[in-house]
């Protein structure tokens, strides 16, 4: 909390000098509202993060060409802070105004477009419209694969989300095939002990689990726990999660 107080010091200092120095519009002060605002969501102030990024948004309006990228990085932001404000439909409403910029401003398949398509992706998902969730997913994946190298683990990102939307639907058996080539993938990227492997491990047990299909449960479980255990703090909640999985998948056998 003290490294941040003293990053909101530095940041007001320089903005305070950059309004007398500079035009009242000038870019240069749209990045010190955003450079606050990234402070004030790294310390979960989620209205104060909105209100400087908005701020942003306004002087890069008058200072900057419609469809200027920095436009899109600011709608992103914005979503992003409706999106942990739990205000889905604000947050797709901020990504999608981001989308339309960037298809005007990147060339085609760009990555970012990709990021997008999963962030409005994740809004439809929270707000339960599934299969519009798995369009945008789907679209992200696509972008992906073209402007990715094979094996990347950014490539996973759609894939995994595919499966939880499918997980969602109750489409078991298409989450259990999304999460495994997720995995797979993720097992040539990352360390052998990386925490993100337990996640899909721990997914790939609970679709298995709903599958009925109770000892292929409990081995993703189990090597879930495996490497938590030997990456993250003793007390660490994920840990706590996947041993109560492993209590109740026992339960059924």
């Amino acid at each position: 909390m003290g490294e941040y107080s003293k990053a909101l010091l530095s940041y007001g200092r320089s903005l305070e000098i950059r309004k007398i120095a500079l035009p009242s519009n000038h870019p240069d002060l749209a990045t010190s509202y955003n450079n606050i605002g990234n402070v004030h969501n790294n310390m979960g102030e989620y209205q104060k993060t909105l209100s400087s990024y908005e701020r942003s948004l306004e002087i890069r309006k008058i200072a900057l060409p419609p469809n200027h990228p920095d436009l899109a990085t600011s709608y992103n932001n914005i979503g992003n802070v409706y999106n942990n404000m739990g205000e889905y439909s604000k947050a797709l409403s901020s990504y999608e105004r981001s989308l339309e910029i960037q298809k005007i401003a990147l060339p085609p398949n760009h990555p970012d477009f990709a990021h997008s398509y999963n962030a409005i992706g994740m809004m439809y998902d929270n707000m339960g419209e599934y299969s519009k969730a798995l369009s945008s997913y789907e679209r992200s994946l696509e972008i992906r694969k073209i402007a990715l190298p094979p094996n990347h683990p950014h490539s996973t990102g759609s894939d995994n989300n595919i499966g939880l939307v499918y997980y969602n639907m109750g489409e078991y058996s298409k989450a259990l095939s999304s999460y495994e080539q997720s995995l797979e993938i993720q097992k040539i990227a990352l360390p052998p002990n990386h925490p993100d492997l337990a996640s899909y491990y721990n997914s790939i047990g609970s679709a298995y689990y709903n599958m009925g299909e109770y000892w292929k449960a409990l081995s993703s479980y189990e090597r879930s726990l495996e490497i938590w255990k030997k990456s993250l703090p003793p007390k660490h909640p994920h840990i706590g999660l996947v041993k109560r999985n492993i209590e109740i998948v026992k339960k059924k056998m």
